[in-house]
């Protein structure tokens, strides 16, 4: 049973936190975060050290794997540091916004064997894993398009968003890794557009979009739709549906029940989707703790890895030169 720290006690730290100590092939052995109130509350709730530091994570025996829960800027480096002390890895998303960062990372880390896991949890979630064991097994045929349909509840906190790096970066860049997954061809062109149509503001504060569609095709043809939207009134929008020639599968929203009512004013009125990310993904967080555990057991490479990450900012840095230029950009121009 591998003992797994986690670095980062803000909102999905914590839920990571709690996670790992409550799986039963895991045990949480630390926490640590540069806000150290938030560390100690984490820490005090389940009976864990809040470290002083990341280093003082590392070089501790009691340590066996690390969740890297923390801003962005600061992943690459923490991954760095963690293969230097031989600590498999699983880390949030995005590796780094700037594939500049990621390519020096992953030469930085260079041929290691130690697991490396990113978090993209949303190949966990067993209505989208149905859906591409489906595609898998032949089910619909041969495959001709994938639509994956993201948006969220409402805009996030504007000093979240202008420090995000965009929305292609946060928010589509699970989408790029969902449609990776899905397709099981590489895309080789990318076109997207982009618009403003929640918070026309967005433009003077960061020039970032609210509101955009992806178009990614593979070598044989093969299509992926991506929609995205910073606020869908009705509630957080997660659904992916593959298209063959012998049918189509899709992967639905999820509610708290199924239960629906009728009466002489409505029909088939049902409560709201699950509020947001982690409460819609909980199974899938979970798996995911699951996954790494295997991977830091047999120390085998796991099944979402860093290159996965390389690849997914690389359709995104794809998407918005394609918005910049208003054309349909080839991935060989993004590297």
């Amino acid at each position: 049973m591998p003992n797994i720290a986690v670095l980062g006690c803000g909102r999905i730290g914590r839920m990571h936190a709690a996670n790992v100590a409550a799986h039963p092939r895991a045990a949480l052995a630390g926490v640590f975060d540069v806000h150290r109130t938030a560390a100690d509350e984490v820490a005090g709730t389940h009976g864990v050290p809040s470290f002083e530091s990341a280093e003082a994570v590392l070089a501790s025996r009691d340590v066996d794997a690390i969740l890297i829960a923390t801003s962005t800027s600061t992943h690459a480096d923490f991954i760095e540091q963690a293969v230097a002390a031989g600590r498999p890895i699983l880390c949030e998303k995005p590796i780094d916004l700037s594939l500049d960062r990621v390519n020096r990372c992953a030469a930085a880390i260079g041929e290691t064997r130690l697991p490396i896991m990113l978090g993209f949890v949303r190949r966990f979630d067993p209505g989208h894993r149905a859906t591409r064991s489906a595609i898998q097994a032949g089910d619909i045929g041969d495959l001709h398009q994938v639509v994956i349909t993201s948006r969220d509840p409402g805009m996030a906190p504007a000093a979240y968003i202008e420090v995000s790096g965009g929305i292609f970066r946060d928010m589509t860049i699970h989408d790029f890794d969902m449609a990776r997954f899905m397709l099981g061809e590489e895309p080789i062109t990318v076109s997207a557009t982009g618009s403003r149509l929640v918070d026309p503001a967005l433009m003077t504060r960061c020039g970032d979009y609210d509101t955009v569609t992806v178009v990614l095709t593979t070598a044989s043809g093969k299509q992926c739709i991506i929609n995205n939207s910073r606020q869908a009134a009705y509630g957080y929008d997660q659904r992916v549906e593959a298209l063959g020639t012998r049918g189509m599968v899709i992967s639905e929203n999820r509610k708290p029940h199924q239960a629906t009512r009728f009466s002489a004013e409505f029909t088939s009125r049902g409560v709201p989707y699950l509020n947001f990310f982690i409460e819609r993904y909980a199974e899938a967080f979970n798996a995911e703790i699951g996954a790494f555990v295997d991977a830091v057991e047999s120390g085998t490479a796991p099944e979402v890895g860093f290159e996965d990450g390389r690849l997914a900012l690389v359709l995104a840095e794809a998407a918005l030169k394609s918005v910049a230029e208003g054309r349909t950009i080839r991935i060989s121009e993004i590297g």
